[in-house]
Parts: structure tokens; C-alpha cells; sequence
């Protein structure tokens, strides 16, 4: 069982290292961009714990057969438990509301033939280069080939000045790359716009082509910028001067003639002929009539305001008239392919892509690569915006991709989490060596091969609201999920981007019905929808109770959650009362990267609380604080298997393994005379002041910070949860 055998700070270390590059531990989450995967290295241990005898280093890293055994998951997302469950050998059952989340599973699991794939991507990728490769070259500074490949244009935003009409440079600074992974740092001149390279960011000189002083701050501070002309004080954004329009400034470009004796990377400012291929596409495009560019509005939202506010109408507009051509052009070739199964990996690759192949992806002075438009959660406006090569480029001696955010990049990480699907592998950790296992019996799919009858299990997803999901009562073995955190991103919003172009390309009528990914069931906060916590528990409630009446008597319900916010917690502590469940454990694993942009200096948790839920079974009483300085304990240990595992352990991540343990307590207390008949609200009181009773955070922390509640030494194998004393309070 997980609450015996869970392995704390082997599991840790694991996701923690996971997290930091998970495309290279689980290469299938490259299939699709979907937000906050909880690392797969979890859910394995979580699986294996559960429903494997033996300890879990050992069957970690060796094949491992549950078939027969039947797992769901009511809120997949992009998949994670189900990936691992049915890599296992579990029957999986899947359901999400949003139709993106349900492609990218079907597109996981799915088989595909990839030497079949690949011809068709090659020659895809072939016409594009013959229709619009030349859109993507410029020449080189050094040599003068005429046809080196651009990998990045950089574009800034342009402002009418409200008094005179002249166009305004938005340039918030005018560092194009730092000194890291360039030599020198490179800056384009406020006046000439003439790109200079300088190893003294404080002291950067003159411009040589027209002597003025080279600077770093930019004119575009706190939504404010002064006309050069006429001095006026504008204020951006301006939404009534419709889409932001933008000027290209500079290039970054590879050479491959040059590249063996070149220091650096490639930078210019654009050329005559630069500006000309801008022209041409746009003329290109005129000429073209659309089938497939999508005409939908932007509607208004929690986060497509921020696009409203800045003048953006229909996603169309997101997009310049290069990237409008490509993409066009691509649909096409996507819509005239024979096969079904290619034609829908090719579209999911094109949904893709989109996120780098938009005007609201930035460049990363100093990692010096495009950021996709979902690096931040958000459609972060920018003022300077980074178009990326839509074929991408191909170094032909390594078979790499230079750079990112092409047709080249998303193929190779397409094929390459379609081959980890066949032939899935764990990294072990030898030292400082990392050392790639080969699981050989394990696959992802729901027939080995592709092939029907023999090697195969039962696989389900729907795109269902799981709220109106019907299961068969004890028909399940275990519920694994990582269900919607509250407040958290609002995925319909930002996969509406996608989703105007993808159901385009599908011929699936169930999954392209629908104008919009958003739906008024989903179970997240939403001003602009008027959901609040309320609507938020009522729904998680009902998902719980129909889990929880499928699931066999003792079999688990396990789901991560982590906020920042303990009211955040109290639907899931209602959720799991109504499902008549006791959360038997409440364990902490890694869950997030700390460096992500999203979370990086935010004083956010990376860590989540694991919540195993049974309606029967056993649980330490030792586990069961009735205090401010018994529940520091438990925290105090829980960080003590953290760190063993590896993990430095913030203030933000304390406070959320307080807030998980605060909510086992408050269900392990009211679980007797629960009323789960009165109104939401006065359920959501109860809970709260149930909490109030045990401790309030800052009492926990206050123990913890003065150092009075250390966690007493016990063995860290099997997550630290063997005690001396064997006392056992049931359930």
C-alpha cells in the first residue's frame, strides 16, 4: 500500500530531477504543450506502491505487468497517471471537459507507425521549403552567402503618437543578447537602430555608424513613452488604435559556412532585402484566399482581456502576415494527406507549433532562444516580440535543430515521444552519470505494435465533463488524478489558440463541434465567468462521490494538489467528506520546476501533497496531531525525507505541506457526523473552523521557525512512515 511502501526521498529525488528537464525522463509530453504535468517518475511510484509487493526501488526500474487491474483518471489533462497506469499494464478510463486536453491523451496513447510518419513530415516540411523557404533567408555578414537561414527575426512594437502620429518604438531596453551564451553583449543603437557588440554592459560606447551614446534602458517604462518628435507623453496599450503593428530590428541567423570558425552567434540588423521578403509575404498572402486561418473572435476572459487591452480582436491578428502564409500553406498539406492517422499527428503538430509561430513569443537575452507564447501561463504581451523560422534548420552533420519553434523541432520531439511510447526507459542516477534503463516489456497504447488482439488493454478517454460520468459501482482499482487547483491558469483560454486552428484539421466530429474550448462546467475560479469557490467544491464533490462509489472497498483515491492559499483547500476536504473517504496519508513530492518562469521568485510551492483517500483501512495514530507542535513535527519530517531526496525545501513549500496536513486532520474530524446535505457555504465554514480548532498556519510556523518541534530521527526507507510505536486508528 501507498501509505506503507511510498518511498519519500527516493521518489523526491526522482521528480526533482524530472521536473528540471522532463522531456528528457518522459519524452511523450513533447507530443503536445499542455500546462503543470506532474512528473510521471510520481505516478509510477505511486502505482508501483500501491499495487506492487515488493519494495519500490527495486520495481522501479524493472518491467512490471498489472494487467487486470482498472485505473481512472476524471480530470487527465495531459495524462500523466493515465501514461504511467497504462504503461503498467492497467485498463485505464480517462475524461476531460476541454477537447485539447482529450486529443493530446488520444494522441499519447495512440500507436503510430513512425517510419510512415516520418516520410510524411519530411515531405511536409520539403513543399514548405519550395513554397516559402526563401521568406526565411538572409545574407551572411562574414561570408556573404546569399542564402544563410534565419533563425530568428526580432520585431518591436510601434506606438502612433496621439499628437503628432509619428510611430514610436516601444523598446523597453535595447539588449538584444547578453555575454553567457554570445561572447560579448550586443545592443541596437536608439538612434540608427545599427546593432553594436560590447563586453561592458555600464560602459557600452558610441554607435560607430552615427556616434550616438549607446544605452540600455529603453524609452517604454511603466506603460508610458515620450514622442521623439514631438516630445508628447502616449500611453500604451492603446486598444483603439486596433492590433499592435511592429518593425523588424534586428536578425539572428545561422551560417553554416561560417559556423566552424565563428565565435558566437550570427546578429543583424535587417537588410534591404530582409525588408523585401517581409513585403513579398505579405503580398503572398493577399493573393491566397484563407481556408483554413481562423476568422473566430477573441472573446473576453480572465486572460484574453490582457489581448483586448492591447487591441487584439480575432486570434488572426496574433499572427504577421509571414506566419499567417506559412501556417495557411501547412494546414493544407496537413488536409491533403490519405491516411487518417498521419493526417492527425501532422495536425497535432501544427497545434504545436502555433505557440512558436505567433507575435507574442519573446527572445531570451540571455539563453538567446525564442520563448513560446505559454512560457508564462498567460498571454504575456511583450514589447519586443521574436518570430522564429517556420521550417526550422537542420544541421545535417549532427541531424539536430538549430534553434526553435520550427516544423523541424516539433517533428523530431514528435517522433521522438512516439518511439519513448514503444520503447519507454527510467534514468538512473549513478553518481554524477545519468543512465538511460531500458523497461523492455513496458509499452504506452492500447495494442503493442499497433497490432489488435494478443499484447493489449483497455483504454477509454472521453472529452466529458466528469461531473455527468456514469461508472459501473466497484469497478475500479484505484482513482489516480491531479484535479484543478482553484485559482489556477485558465487552460481553455490559452488552448482556444490552439484549438480555432486544430478543429479545422480534425475530422472528429466530437472533438470539433464546439466553437470554444471553454465551458461553464470547468472547475476553475473565473471572474469573467462568475465561478467562484462555490461552484468550484459543488463540482469537485460530485466527481469525488462517483469516483468514490466506482472505486472497490479500500482502493485508493490519490490526487496532488498544492496553493498558496489554505481556503483554496477546504473543496477538496469537503470532496473527499462527501465521497465518504479519510485521507489515510498526506505525502509531499516535488511537482513543479522552480526555475519555470511562471513560478521562479514568486514564493510559490514546488512541492505538492500527495492525499491517499480509502473508505476502509487502518492509519497511525501517530499521524493523527491534535496540535500546533504535533502537526510542526509531522511537517518537520516530511521535510527531513524531502531534503534526503535532494530537495531544498522554501517557505512557500513549508506552507503548503502545513495546509495538506491541516486538511487530513479536518477530515479525519469531521468524518463521523458529517452533514453533507447543507448548503456548500456553511460545509466550507465547518471545515474552516474545524482548522481553527486544531492550529493556524502561523502557529505551525511559529514552531517550526523558533526550532521546538524537530523531527525526531526515524528510518527514511519506505518514506520514512515505519514507527515504533503501531498504534492504528481505523477508519
Amino acid at each position: 500500500m501507498i501509505e506503507r511502501d511510498f518511498d519519500i526521498p527516493f521518489v523526491a529525488d526522482l521528480a526533482l530531477r524530472e521536473k528540471q528537464i522532463q522531456q528528457n525522463y518522459r519524452p511523450v509530453i513533447a507530443v503536445h504543450k499542455w500546462f503543470a504535468r506532474r512528473p510521471g517518475t510520481l505516478f509510477r511510484a505511486l502505482l508501483l506502491s500501491e499495487f506492487v509487493k515488493e519494495p519500490l526501488r527495486e520495481s522501479f526500474y524493472r518491467s512490471n505487468n498489472l494487467a487486470g487491474i482498472r485505473v481512472a483518471d476524471p480530470f487527465m489533462g495531459g495524462g500523466t497517471p493515465l501514461l504511467e497506469a497504462n504503461r503498467l499494464g492497467c485498463d485505464v478510463f480517462g475524461a476531460d471537459i476541454n477537447p485539447v486536453a482529450y486529443w493530446i491523451v488520444r494522441e499519447e496513447i495512440q500507436y503510430l507507425d513512425l517510419d510512415t510518419y516520418r516520410k510524411a513530415s519530411d515531405k511536409l516540411r520539403a513543399r514548405l521549403e519550395e513554397k516559402v523557404g526563401e521568406l526565411y533567408r538572409t545574407t551572411c555578414l562574414e561570408c556573404g552567402l546569399a542564402n544563410a537561414s534565419v533563425k530568428y527575426f526580432l520585431w518591436v512594437k510601434l506606438l502612433s503618437c496621439v499628437k503628432c502620429g509619428h510611430a514610436i518604438d516601444l523598446f523597453p531596453g535595447h539588449l538584444i543578447a547578453e555575454n553567457r551564451r554570445h561572447p560579448k553583449n550586443v545592443l541596437v543603437c536608439s538612434s540608427c537602430g545599427e546593432l553594436h557588440e560590447c563586453d561592458d554592459r555600464q560602459r557600452p560606447g558610441s554607435c560607430r555608424g552615427c556616434g550616438a551614446v549607446l544605452r540600455i534602458e529603453g524609452a517604454a517604462k511603466r506603460n508610458r513613452v515620450s514622442c521623439p518628435e514631438c516630445q508628447a507623453i502616449n500611453s500604451y496599450p492603446n486598444a483603439s488604435q486596433g492590433p499592435p503593428k511592429h518593425r523588424m530590428f534586428a536578425i539572428e541567423y545561422y551560417c553554416p559556412r561560417c559556423k566552424v570558425r565563428h565565435s558566437g552567434r550570427f546578429f543583424k540588423k535587417p537588410d534591404p532585402d530582409d525588408l523585401s521578403r517581409v513585403e513579398r509575404a505579405e503580398s503572398a498572402l493577399k493573393s491566397l484566399p484563407p481556408r483554413f486561418i481562423p476568422g473566430d473572435g477573441i472573446p473576453a476572459g480572465d486572460e484574453t482581456d490582457r489581448l483586448h487591452r492591447w487591441g487584439y480582436t480575432y486570434y488572426r491578428e496574433m499572427f504577421n502576415a509571414r506566419q499567417l502564409l506559412g501556417l495557411e500553406l501547412s494546414c493544407r498539406l496537413v488536409a491533403r494527406e490519405p491516411s487518417d492517422r498521419i493526417r492527425a499527428a501532422l495536425a497535432t503538430n501544427l497545434s504545436d507549433l502555433l505557440r512558436y509561430q505567433n507575435m507574442l513569443c519573446r527572445y531570451d537575452t540571455m539563453a538567446l532562444k525564442s520563448l513560446d507564447i505559454f512560457s508564462v501561463h498567460g498571454f504575456p504581451v511583450g514589447l519586443v516580440q521574436c518570430e522564429s523560422n517556420l521550417l526550422g534548420i537542420l544541421d545535417r552533420t549532427a541531424e539536430l535543430s538549430v534553434g526553435s519553434g520550427g516544423w523541424s523541432n516539433i517533428i523530431q520531439k514528435y517522433a521522438r515521444a512516439k518511439a519513448y511510447c514503444e520503447r519507454p526507459f527510467e534514468i538512473r542516477h549513478v553518481g554524477k552519470e545519468k543512465v538511460p534503463v531500458a523497461i523492455k516489456a513496458e509499452w504506452i497504447g492500447e495494442h503493442r505494435g499497433g497490432q489488435a488482439g494478443g499484447n493489449s488493454r483497455k483504454v477509454d478517454l472521453r472529452c466529458q465533463d466528469s461531473v455527468s460520468i456514469e461508472l459501473a459501482d466497484a469497478s475500479l482499482d484505484g482513482v489516480f488524478t491531479d484535479p484543478p487547483y482553484f485559482g489556477n491558469v485558465q487552460y481553455a483560454e490559452l488552448m482556444d489558440f490552439c484549438y480555432v486552428w486544430l478543429r479545422r484539421l480534425v475530422n472528429d466530429a466530437a472533438f470539433a463541434e464546439r466553437m470554444s474550448t471553454r465551458c461553464p462546467g470547468e472547475l476553475t475560479g473565473n471572474a469573467n465567468m462568475n465561478r467562484g469557490l462555490v461552484q468550484f467544491t459543488d463540482g469537485l464533490s460530485t466527481v469525488f462521490r462517483k469516483m468514490a462509489r466506482a472505486l472497490k472497498p479500500g482502493s485508493p483515491l490519490v490526487f496532488t494538489y498544492h496553493h498558496n492559499d489554505l481556503e483554496a483547500y477546504y473543496p477538496i476536504a469537503i470532496a473527499i467528506l462527501d465521497a465518504r473517504l479519510v485521507c489515510t496519508a498526506s505525502l509531499p513530492s516535488p511537482a513543479e520546476m522552480g526555475a519555470s518562469i511562471h513560478i521562479n521568485r514568486t514564493g510559490s510551492s514546488i512541492v505538492d501533497t500527495v492525499f491517499i483517500c480509502r473508505s476502509t483501512g487502518r492509519m497511525p495514530r501517530t499521524s493523527l496531531a491534535t496540535s500546533a507542535e504535533a502537526v510542526a513535527r509531522l511537517v518537520g519530517q516530511d521535510l527531513e525525507h524531502l531534503r534526503a531526496g535532494g530537495v531544498k525545501p522554501t517557505r512557500g513549500d513549508v506552507r503548503c505541506l502545513i495546509h495538506g496536513h491541516l486538511i487530513r486532520l479536518a477530515v479525519w474530524g469531521l468524518r463521523t457526523n458529517w452533514p453533507n446535505s447543507v448548503p456548500t457555504a456553511d460545509r466550507l465554514t465547518k471545515v474552516a473552523r474545524r482548522i481553527g480548532e486544531i492550529c493556524t498556519v502561523g502557529e505551525v510556523q511559529g514552531h517550526m521557525e523558533a526550532g521546538r518541534s524537530p523531527a525526531p530521527a526515524m528510518p527514511l526507507a519506505l518514506g520514512g512512515r515505519q514507527r515504533a510505536d503501531n498504534e492504528q486508528a481505523a477508519i
